[in-house]
């Protein structure tokens, strides 16, 4: 798989609402706000794509961020839409997304493979035709690893602890720092700047 394909689209992904905004699944939305203020772009609702869409220029390329606004499980509408739109190929589209099996201030990059049970990206997935996306898994912990005794339902719709919040804040802040590197079609360099970064 090609890690030089520039990044076209960046997608975060969460729930949309007051009620779901500072809960565990949302990580993906904190990002890709951040994400869009650092490349001075607001979003619009556009309803064609069934999300919010901001668009930048960095350096010399279009950039598309997006949030689904049709909840996690149809978080496919969005991307499918406009994937098809742009003419993007699923490895010019970067997913950030919450990852229960990583703890909470971790971060990995992959492009493929499967979607673990994450409904939002098996419904990329399905709706691309392809799992060759890259994904920026963004640690929440599991509440077996945090020890607590939740659901895995109910744990990542409710707001991280304050410690676990620092935790996130920090990796959401190393994550913005290698946004560029992304668009440049610099993965390998992205990636291993932050999987080095990683807390012990």
């Amino acid at each position: 798989m090609s890690s030089n394909t520039p990044i076209k689209m960046i997608v975060g992904l969460g729930n949309p609402g007051n009620d779901y905004e500072r809960t565990r699944h949302n990580a993906g939305f904190w990002l890709v706000d951040e994400v869009a203020n650092d490349f001075r772009a607001t979003f619009a609702q556009e309803k064609a794509f069934f999300g919010s869409v901001a668009k930048a220029r960095v350096g010399s390329e279009q950039i598309v961020m997006a949030k689904p606004q049709t909840y996690m499980n149809r978080s496919g509408q969005c991307v499918g839409a406009l994937a098809r739109f742009y003419k993007l190929a699923p490895e010019s589209i970067l997913v950030l997304h919450d990852e229960l099996d990583l703890m909470p201030g971790l971060v990995k990059v992959k492009q493929g493979g499967g979607h673990a049970g994450h409904n939002g990206l098996r419904d990329i997935q399905s709706a691309l035709g392809s799992p060759n996306f890259w994904r920026l898994r963004i640690g929440i912990g599991h509440p077996r690893t945090l020890g607590l005794q939740q659901e895995v339902a109910d744990f990542v719709l409710h707001q991280p602890r304050r410690e676990e919040q620092t935790q996130i804040d920090a990796a959401i802040t190393r994550c913005r720092a290698v946004m560029p590197l992304f668009i440049a079609g610099d993965i390998a360099k992205a990636t291993a700047q932050l999987h080095r970064d990683n807390p012990a």
